[in-house]
């Protein structure tokens, strides 16, 4: 886990460096990544793990049950951001964007990998792919645009759903390919490919960081405060109240995942739909760090 929190600290430094650096040149290679994750690497992942994913019954309700608690958490955000804080439609719309993108991919399956066991990196894939992306791809985008004035027509919204989500596409290859379409061999290079993306999404954020000039230990402002809570600590309880309520047996690596903290493409959807990016990258390193403290104490008493 020391290692993990130690690439984790090298991909950030290396982003801000290269933003301070480089200026605008660091930003457009940090698009050009972007890019290679979402039209190459990620349905590669996608198609290969959840082509050989066994989902029992238990897994299955328990992304069910996932989605449930990113449900109570989104519409608590909206919520306290809109009725309590009253804050300007941007900022507001950052703070539920924010709480329902967990970083279940590069983040989450790695410390899934380190606490668990690399045993259980399919469950957590899986619940990256069927949980976390379409939440990023599809339901992220459609909060954007339905609490903002900018915003394209629904019938051009949904088509670029559709052709600009190769991940998507991915899952749904996968979900009806044989065994046969997804040889070990691939599937083992998938889940390393995951793996090795980790570097490379820190290293966007730290970019974003240092163009958003926050700093690496920004304010602890009221909406990053809630985006905190909910997105670490009442998600996660929700899960767990909804399972015992159901008597599911959720995989462990599923309660891992819903406490995962902000996705690094929740800076994505901030740019797409000019929402607060500062609001974005200040969630963004305050749930990394918390997440990073809780990790390591979690993998010092295992």
């Amino acid at each position: 886990m020391a290692l993990l929190a130690l690439a984790i600290v090298a991909s950030v430094a290396a982003g801000v460096w290269a933003e301070r650096r480089y200026g605008a040149a660091a930003d457009r290679l940090t698009r050009r990544i972007l890019d290679a994750m979402l039209y190459a690497a990620l349905p590669f992942v996608v198609f290969f793990v959840l082509a050989r994913a066994e989902l029992t019954a238990g897994a299955g309700i328990g992304l069910l049950l996932g989605y449930a608690a990113l449900a109570v958490a989104g519409l608590a955000a909206y919520g306290l951001a809109t009725r309590v804080l009253r804050l300007p439609v941007a900022t507001a719309a950052m703070v539920v964007v924010a709480t329902i993108m967990g970083n279940t991919g590069y983040f989450g399956a790695p410390v899934v990998a380190t606490l668990l066991g690399r045993e259980e990196l399919g469950a957590a894939i899986t619940y990256d792919a069927l949980v976390g992306g379409p939440t990023f791809f599809i339901v992220a985008f459609a909060v954007a645009a339905a609490m903002t004035t900018r915003g394209q027509a629904p019938g051009l919204r949904l088509r670029t759903y559709l052709v600009r989500n190769p991940p998507l596409i991915a899952v749904a290859a996968a979900l009806v390919a044989p065994d046969a379409l997804a040889p070990d061999v691939l599937v083992d290079i998938a889940r390393a490919v995951v793996l090795g993306l980790a570097p490379l999404g820190f290293f966007v954020a730290g970019v974003q960081l240092a163009a958003e000039r926050t700093g690496l230990a920004p304010r602890l402002s009221a909406p990053v405060g809630i985006v905190v809570g909910l997105r670490m600590g009442v998600g996660p309880l929700v899960l767990l109240g909804f399972a015992a309520a159901t008597a599911v047996d959720v995989p462990d690596a599923y309660l891992l995942q819903v406490a995962m903290p902000v996705g690094v493409n929740s800076l994505v959807v901030a740019h797409a739909y000019d929402l607060d990016r500062g609001l974005a990258a200040s969630a963004f390193a305050w749930t990394t760090a918390l997440a990073l403290v809780l990790a390591l104490a979690g993998g010092a008493l295992s």
